[in-house]
């Protein structure tokens, strides 16, 4: 099981066991659909021993023996001179990492997986190390950021952090490392907090380039680099979460202003996340002090109006009505503190995403594991310790389960998520000095 750290999420070991590798005969993309029908054969609830014939036990080992021997060839294509074999076989990785629990059989192979990447993201195409940075990310998640992700971290960084600031890397393997850096980094945080300041810079100076200059002017984006900027601004945001208020307090003065100015970027989905960023930083200006205002804010409440009507015939429809959603709500947050609550069902359970770093790190996760997040927010120890769920749940699918109500699921939620945030806080307090 990950091992608990001081000032690192405990986690109990996920109860399920599942792992892959496929018949050396088949095509790749019938190994990914093996794979996952394998997944979907095997019940969620395998850490209970139902009262079952020996039979169906060993129906369900045999699965589980077949999934494991699938994964299995998936890493070793990771190492086969075909491109295409490798982008295959992190793809089916991909699939894998991010639909079930694989922590047991992961951990035996960790450092095997991690070489792979390495291998890719040092030699391989733009489309490779793309996926082989998304794959490490969700290889983190799935080892529960514990010593061992920090390991691979520690390992990896230095060629994602190459990549990133290489502007003659393709613009994909550049977002998908900026998305690992902050992602790997939020689940992974070391102790004196030196990857959080080095994680924090790094990423600035990539979305920093899209502020306007002395004149006031927004500069002309380069082709790709709106997507690369928005995957480094959320990535920061992410982090940003994790600070101590002492060094909230300066970012809150560096960005804002700035960002501000972002909003009049001629791409949608900068302008959003730029959007979405105010209100954190403001929300979280808010916790520090009480009375929290945004300098100008007559302005700024004026640009949102603006972009939350806009009817610019111009951009698309799906545009406009995505953007005009979003800045409602960011100005109902900046001028009312209202925020518009979310409900995520998984299982017999919910969670609640009722505040704008809650939503940050919700879509940070739903970004990475698609589909997946449910489940891993269900059975993932990482995931259910972040939202202050507690551990899985052992259900008897036999019995019906007695509700609460939704009100009573709102403050447990609420209660749990902020006395965790707490708890992270005094720690991360400690390190205020090296801030």
């Amino acid at each position: 099981m990950p091992r608990s750290k001081k000032g690192k999420r405990g986690s109990s070991k996920p109860g399920i066991k599942n792992g892959v590798k496929g018949e050396m005969g088949g095509s790749d993309d019938e190994m990914t659909s093996d794979v996952l029908s394998h997944y979907s054969s095997t019940s969620e609830t395998a850490s209970v021993m139902d009262e079952g014939t020996g039979g169906e036990q060993v129906d369900e080992q045999t699965a589980q023996e077949e999934t494991e021997d699938k994964l299995k060839q998936c890493i070793d294509n990771l190492m086969d001179k075909s491109t295409k074999t490798r982008l295959a076989g992190l793809e089916s990785l991909r699939q894998a990492f991010s639909s079930r629990l694989l922590y047991d059989f992961l951990t035996e192979r960790r450092l095997t997986v991690s070489d792979c990447l390495e291998r890719s993201l040092k030699k391989g195409s733009g489309e490779e190390q793309a996926a082989s940075a998304t794959l490490f990310t969700l290889l983190c998640i799935q080892l529960g950021g514990g010593d061992e992700a920090e390991e691979g971290f520690k390992m990896l960084r230095p060629i994602l952090t190459a990549i990133l600031m290489d502007n003659t890397a393709s613009i994909a393997a550049r977002q998908s490392c900026a998305r690992a850096l902050g992602m790997c980094c939020y689940v992974s945080a070391a102790e004196d907090g030196e990857d959080l300041i080095k994680s924090l810079a790094l990423l600035e100076s990539i979305f920093m380039s899209s502020y306007p200059n002395r004149e006031g002017m927004l500069p002309t984006p380069k082709l790709g680099s709106p997507g690369l900027h928005c995957a480094a601004l959320q990535a920061w945001s992410l982090l940003v979460t994790l600070c101590p208020a002492s060094r909230l307090t300066v970012l809150l003065g560096l960005h804002l202003p700035k960002l501000q100015a972002c909003l009049e970027s001629s791409d949608v989905n900068y302008r959003i996340a730029v959007g979405e960023t105010i209100a954190l930083l403001v929300e979280l200006g808010r916790d520090i002090d009480e009375e929290f205002e945004v300098d100008d804010s007559e302005s700024l409440c004026q640009c949102l109006k603006s972009l939350a009507t806009d009817g610019n015939k111009h951009r698309a429809k799906n545009d406009r009505r995505k953007q005009r959603s979003i800045f409602r709500e960011v100005l109902h947050y900046i001028e009312n503190e209202d925020f518009t609550e979310e409900k995520i069902r998984f299982g017999v359970e919910s969670v609640y995403i009722d505040s704008w770093m809650r939503r940050r790190i919700y879509d940070a996760f739903k970004e990475i594991l698609e589909s997946g997040v449910r489940h891993h927010l269900q059975f993932n120890p990482l995931l259910r310790d972040i939202f202050g769920l507690g551990a899985p749940l052992i259900l008897d699918t036999g019995v019906k389960v007695n509700k609460i109500s939704r009100f009573e699921k709102h403050l447990f939620n609420s209660a749990a998520f902020k006395a965790r945030t707490k708890q992270r806080n005094k720690v991360r307090d400690k390190r205020a000095d090296v801030m």
